[in-house]
């Protein structure tokens, strides 16, 4: 049972300003008893009242952990979702359900399970940016952070279908040698860099080293001096010798780049055409004041049908066993 929020919060209105907002959403916490678990592409705002920022798989192993009564997400759809499967008796919230997911759409369920048919031998390692009903046809979840290691741990003789980034599971291929069946799947922001922009890029930063997450093209990742998650790209800034870095990837993890090395210049790689498409715009739906009127109203709730739930919980636990 949730405790009763307070009528004496400073907010009365949506017009209230940010500083209203920090306060607020922190009595609110208290009031729940809830954790704020928010992704590096968050707006900063988001990032700074979190209570844990962090990438796939370390959300997820936050919201396995928790002992909060309720999970404010702050990131898409199957992120909460995949909060929700690991704790069903919570209540997880997402502060705009429209935010959704690009590469899981691209895995339609039904579509995916044909291919699957096609295949009865295969083993199904998915990718943790999928819906639910993607990870309930799975046999193993994965993350970009473990992903190479997940597959390094499977016998040589079975075979492997990889959904539903074919760019994560061409990266996979590269750094294993296994052949995998892969998903066409792919995410609007990591496919939207320039690769003739980026050595554009480099030569006015000639000193700048290009980090790249897995989920780009192959053009874009043969030309960066490291590739790996969010959490690595954020490790590897923090322990290189460069003051410069070109970052390819989603630039919400710029903030905290930045924040943790102030006295570090990061580029983000430009994408196609002069717009902001390396934003992702799913992401960027939530907002602190999202965020507050979820806590207020206690919605938008992710909800799962039970067996959905259980068949899902079954691959991300063994990613957790495989991830120790």
């Amino acid at each position: 049972m949730f405790a009763t929020v307070r009528s004496d919060h400073p907010l009365t209105a949506r017009t209230a300003s940010p500083l209203d907002l920090f306060q607020a959403i922190q009595d609110l916490k208290r009031d729940l008893n809830a954790i704020i678990l928010a992704h590096y592409y968050q707006e900063p705002d988001i990032q700074d009242i979190a209570d844990y920022i962090g990438d796939s798989l370390g959300l997820s192993r936050q919201a396995a952990q928790t002992q909060a009564d309720v999970i404010v997400f702050a990131g898409v759809h199957f992120m909460a979702e995949t909060a929700k499967i690991l704790n069903p008796e919570k209540l997880v919230l997402l502060p705009d359900l429209n935010a959704g997911c690009s590469l899981a759409d691209s895995c339609p369920p039904q579509a995916f399970a044909a291919f699957k048919a096609a295949h009865p031998d295969h083993l199904v390692v998915s990718y943790i940016n999928c819906t639910a009903e993607i990870k309930a046809l799975s046999d193993i979840i994965c993350t970009s952070s473990n992903a190479v290691d997940i597959v390094r741990q499977i016998p040589l003789d079975q075979p492997i279908i990889f959904a539903p980034d074919r760019n994560l599971g061409r990266y996979v291929m590269a750094q294993t040698g296994r052949d995998l069946v892969l998903w066409e799947g792919s995410c609007m922001v990591h496919e939207t860099f320039s690769e003739k922009k980026l050595v554009q890029l480099q030569v006015n930063h000639p000193s700048a080293e290009i980090i790249a997450h897995p989920e780009c093209e192959g053009g874009v990742l043969k030309h960066a001096r490291y590739i790996g998650s969010t959490t690595a790209l954020l490790k590897y800034c923090l322990q290189s010798d460069s003051s410069q870095f070109i970052v390819a990837t989603e630039p919400g993890i710029i903030h905290q780049m930045q924040k943790q090395a102030p006295h570090k210049t990061f580029i983000p790689a430009p994408p196609l055409h002069s717009c902001a498409c390396n934003e992702c715009p799913h992401m960027r739906l939530n907002t602190l004041e999202k965020l507050y009127w979820a806590m207020v109203h206690r919605s938008p709730e992710i909800t799962l049908a039970e067996e959905t739930r259980v068949a899902a919980l079954r691959p991300i636990q063994r990613m957790l066993e495989m991830s120790r």
